[in-house]
This record gives C-alpha cells, sequence and structure tokens, in this order.
C-alpha cells in the first residue's frame, strides 16, 4: 500500500502542511513513521480521510464549486471493476470525479484506493493518469 508524507497529503488535500500536521496531531487521521523518522499516512487512511473533509466541507458551504483549470489532482477512494468496464473515484480537494474506463486500463495504471492519480476533464470526458 502507498503511504503519503505530511507535505504530500496537504497538497492531496489541497491544505498546508501545517493543516495536515495540525489534524495528524489531533488524530483526526492516523500516522506512522518510517524508518528515517518521517510520518507517513497510509494511502487507504488518507482516501477515507479526503471523503471525510470533502463531505462536512459540502455540508458546511452550500456554495458551488468551480475550476478554471482541467487537471484534477488527487487520491484514488473506490475502484469497482465489471468484466469489461470499470469505475474510478477520485476525491481532488473538495472535488469528487468519477470516471468510467475499461478494467484493462486501470489494471494497466495500477489504479487502487489510495494511490495518487490525476483526472483531466475535455469537454465531457474524464481521463485519468497514474502520478
Amino acid at each position: 500500500m502507498q503511504s503519503y508524507t505530511i507535505g504530500q497529503a496537504a497538497r492531496l488535500l489541497g491544505v498546508s502542511p501545517d493543516t495536515a500536521r495540525r489534524w495528524a496531531d489531533a488524530g483526526r487521521v492516523a500516522t506512522h513513521r518510517d524508518e528515517g523518522g518521517r510520518r507517513l499516512i497510509d494511502g487507504r487512511d488518507l482516501a477515507a480521510f479526503s471523503v471525510e473533509l470533502a463531505q462536512s466541507a459540502n455540508e458546511e458551504d452550500e456554495g458551488s464549486y468551480t475550476s478554471a483549470r482541467n487537471a484534477f489532482p488527487g487520491i484514488v477512494t473506490a475502484v469497482k471493476l465489471g468484466d469489461v468496464a470499470a469505475q474510478v473515484e477520485i476525491q481532488a480537494g473538495p472535488h469528487r470525479l468519477v470516471s468510467l474506463l475499461t478494467r484493462e486500463a486501470v489494471v494497466e495504471l495500477g489504479l487502487e484506493v489510495g494511490v495518487e492519480a490525476t483526472a483531466r476533464v475535455k469537454s465531457t470526458s474524464v481521463h485519468i493518469d497514474r502520478t
């Protein structure tokens, strides 16, 4: 399972590293230390926390989110595999993006919950790049 540093998690969550560190210190997201002593967050824990964070932000703010950019770096929060097709969900800050793609593409990209990925939006299509 992929793990993320506090800085990487902060970037994926759209907050400062200090904010991510305070959340970890408060126990809002679980961390562990690597052999070098750096604090890391398990990808699955970060994925779950990003969904929780986005849901609470949506409950507090009734306004809509917009973006002039077409690339949304985030973390994979769900993968549903069918025989031929697949559905991948990415939480990119407050944005939840869902893409339908082939099962083969999901396997080739190694997409699974907790993996960092970027959703690229072109017109009505969402393309996912593994980062």
